[in-house]
């Protein structure tokens, strides 16, 4: 019986999540503001009964009975952040709402399975966080100037890169040195300078008029990047690297920046590995090598990428189930390698659904950014999508060695609180601009509606029979006359 109610509950897992991906999809095609409330409901009712079978079918197979004590506490804190976060700021997306608050239960999910304790201090900082990260819209909201502060981020962003150098607190974790330990707990830097970084080059582009102050700014951007190439952290310089080209190309949308940009990377990517792959970056090396071999150094290198293939392709297209599997033989399986461990479990297709979400949470970053009217919200917002999307497709192309391992986590999925901390601040930011782009498209009707009153108060009327001559033009309101109200119009 128990065998029967696991297994129903696998596939009922798997069938709300192919419906739930496919309304992260159809909330776009809605044409009426009911139609998206009926949408977005449906996606709250699908995400707590996804939670709810995942926890029951983890209860079932492995008998632990912390699972049931995990499940009211999650539940209670993913309610809250939905009511209240939407009480506080009616005018956010529910959208991004609903796929944060989905990703960071299914997060906590695997990490119950795979150590309870990791499992609880995640779920204890996330909560914290978030939080946190639930005042930066209002404080967003009194900083109108941020557009201003181009030498703050600069001068920041560079800063707390660097703090990984200094003695006693930076620390080396996997041939990388970009972490910093305080106390019990280990941040890495670049997780928050990221964002700074967005709001350097939104800053930098907004106030550029030349292209010399486009290069200056290109040049700082480089030096962001240097940092990161003596720390060791080539997917934190993927991720700076892209989004940087990004915001220049829509900011300028010259294709010139664009291609000569992926040209660069790719001539300096080549000779660097090929100059220094024997010294400086030996770790990347080895990561190449089992990329391109993983087999050949099964048991040194390439083991890592080898059992994260052996779990994909054990779990099948509908996974082994939950606790069923063996993912703990993938070393760093709690973060880097998550994902691995969720296409085992809970199959591919599960995987290939959970892809979808994280496109449709980047369709809809975008799709704010394209609808604001101020520059700098508007390159800002645009590079967090940029960063996001290339954050996830690095980590998922590593565990599937589609590309050499970078060593970067799955947002708000993956074990890490700098991660998890840096992605709540970014989406929070991203909430600001789409209650800005709320309040621009209110302001823009109000304006079409006062237009049009304009417009029909200035049509030429025709005296009555108690009036004077027929077809005489009448004055508008104000005494605007009609050809007045017409320049208007063509403006």
């Amino acid at each position: 019986m128990i065998n029967i109610i696991s297994t129903t509950a696998k596939y009922l897992i798997l069938v709300l999540m192919a419906l739930y991906t496919v309304k992260c999809f159809t909330y776009f095609t809605k044409k009426t503001h009911h139609k998206k409330k009926v949408n977005l409901n449906l996606q709250v009712f699908d995400i707590f009964a996804i939670h709810f079978l995942c926890h029951l079918t983890l209860y079932l197979n492995t008998r632990d009975m912390t699972v049931l004590g995990y499940y009211p506490i999650e539940l209670l804190i993913a309610i809250l952040y939905i009511v209240i976060f939407h009480a506080v700021y009616p005018k956010a997306s529910r959208m991004l709402i609903n796929s944060i608050t989905f990703l960071m239960l299914i997060g906590y999910t695997m990490l119950t399975r795979l150590d309870h304790a990791l499992a609880v201090r995640q779920f204890i900082l996330a909560t914290v966080c978030l939080f946190i990260a639930s005042f930066i819209p209002f404080i967003m909201g009194k900083l109108p100037k941020m557009r201003n502060w181009t030498v703050f981020y600069g001068i920041a962003g560079i800063f707390f890169l660097l703090t990984v150098f200094i003695p006693h607190l930076g620390v080396s974790i996997y041939g990388a040195r970009n972490w910093i330990q305080i106390g019990p707990i280990s941040l890495q830097p670049m997780e928050f300078v990221k964002i700074i970084f967005v709001l350097f080059v939104a800053s930098g582009l907004v106030k550029a008029a030349t292209l010399k102050d486009v290069v200056i700014n290109a040049i700082i951007a480089a030096a962001f990047m240097a940092v990161l190439a003596v720390e060791k952290d080539f997917g934190a310089i993927a991720i700076f690297y892209i989004a940087y080209i990004s915001m220049v190309y829509l900011a300028t949308s010259r294709v010139i920046f664009l291609f000569g940009g992926i040209l660069l990377v790719v001539g300096a990517v080549v000779a660097g590995y090929m100059l220094f792959k024997d010294s400086l970056f030996v770790h990347i090396s080895v990561r190449v090598e089992a990329w391109k071999d993983p087999w050949a150094y099964q048991s040194t290198g390439g083991y890592q990428i080898c059992e994260s293939l052996f779990a994909i392709g054990t779990g099948g297209f509908t996974g082994v189930g939950l606790g069923k599997g063996m993912p703990y033989y993938i070393p760093v399986v709690e973060s880097d390698f998550i994902f691995s461990a969720m296409c085992e479990e809970m199959g591919a297709i599960f995987g290939l659904c959970l892809i979808l979400v994280y496109v449709s949470v980047f369709i809809a970053i975008v799709n704010i950014a394209m609808k604001c009217k101020n520059p700098f919200y508007k390159y800002m917002t645009f590079g967090f999508a940029i960063s996001f999307i290339v954050q996830v497709l690095l980590n998922i192309g590593g565990v599937t060695k589609f590309i050499p391992s970078t060593g970067v986590t799955l947002p708000l999925i993956s074990y890490g609180i700098s991660s998890m901390f840096g992605t709540l601040i970014m989406i929070s930011m991203v909430q600001f601009v789409f209650i800005l782009v709320g309040k621009e498209g209110e302001q823009l009707h109000e304006e079409e509606r006062a237009l049009r009153a304009a417009e029909a108060a200035a049509t030429p009327a025709f005296a009555g029979p108690a009036g004077g001559a027929a077809g005489a033009p009448a004055l508008a309101l104000g005494g605007i006359p009609a050809k007045a109200g017409e320049k208007r119009r063509k403006e």
